[in-house]
């Protein structure tokens, strides 16, 4: 199954790093995901408590978080030491929690030990190839590959047009790393095996200091050492001030799930 989807956009070369000085925005003002997206794997996939899960580029672990209060055992694979770093800190208390530094491409897990894999908006940065290879040599034989993506709707309101006019005009390489315009290769992963797609709406609410922790959590966003810093936030501040009601602004998403198994 394909989608007729943007390009596919090959990996950054700073995939690893460009999160370095952002674990803290990250932290706090990336969404979470459904709880449909968890049901969905436990229906169709037939997730329980018992399998483990390898979840790829864990990062602060957001979505990893999901899984361990299912009651999964999960190795959070993350490759880039701050993300890394906070992740462990965030969910200290979980016993059944493994962080690991390794990559998509070479996560150090032994063959065969893990029922699932799981990457939470992550597997655009990856190399589909050497990944997927990857992804199968830790799997057991039937294994499940799940890839979601929060996907930002860009146009369904004056703000969110404002917002991604902001991104085109001050984001550093916006165009080139967006998520959005990776989900037409997700068979990449999947391929020849089959794999299914399920969307799901979700909405942030933030006041100013959260709209702006979000953007500042992006790694498009120019840091403050940046000639765009500066600038780019006094257009968040007006685009904010045109637009809030209430104090808050509110951006919403599409879920997007993809899962099927490796063969």
């Amino acid at each position: 199954m394909g989608r007729n989807l943007p390009l596919f956009q090959m990996p950054a070369p700073n995939a690893t790093s460009r999160f370095s000085d952002r674990a803290d925005n990250y932290v706090h003002y990336r969404p979470g995901y459904p709880r449909e997206v968890l049901q969905t794997l436990q229906a169709e996939c037939g997730l329980a408590p018992a399998h483990v899960v390898a979840d790829i580029a864990s990062g602060t672990g957001i979505w990893t978080r999901m899984l361990l209060q299912n009651g999964n055992r999960v190795f959070g694979v993350e490759p880039n030491p701050e993300m890394r770093q906070a992740g462990e800190r965030l969910l200290a208390d979980f016993a059944n929690f493994t962080s690991v530094a390794g990559t998509a491409e070479a996560t150090t897990l032994p063959d065969h030990s893990c029922d699932f894999v799981t990457a939470a908006q992550a597997a655009h940065w990856f190399d589909r190839q050497r990944s997927r290879g990857e992804f199968i040599r830790i799997l057991k034989p039937g294994g499940w590959l799940a890839l979601l993506w929060n996907e930002r709707i860009t146009d369904s309101t004056p703000f969110l047009l404002d917002y991604e006019n902001l991104l085109l005009t001050y984001g550093t390489d916006y165009e080139e790393v967006r998520h959005e315009r990776t989900t037409s290769a997700v068979n990449q992963f999947f391929d020849p095996a089959p794999f299914q797609e399920r969307v799901f709406s979700m909405q942030q609410q933030f006041d100013y200091a959260g709209l702006e922790g979000r953007l500042l959590s992006s790694s498009y966003a120019p840091g403050p050492e940046h000639p765009k810093h500066a600038p780019m936030l006094r257009e968040l501040r007006r685009i904010f001030d045109a637009h809030a009601a209430a104090g808050r602004v509110a951006f919403a998403y599409h879920t997007r799930l993809y899962f099927g198994r490796l063969s």
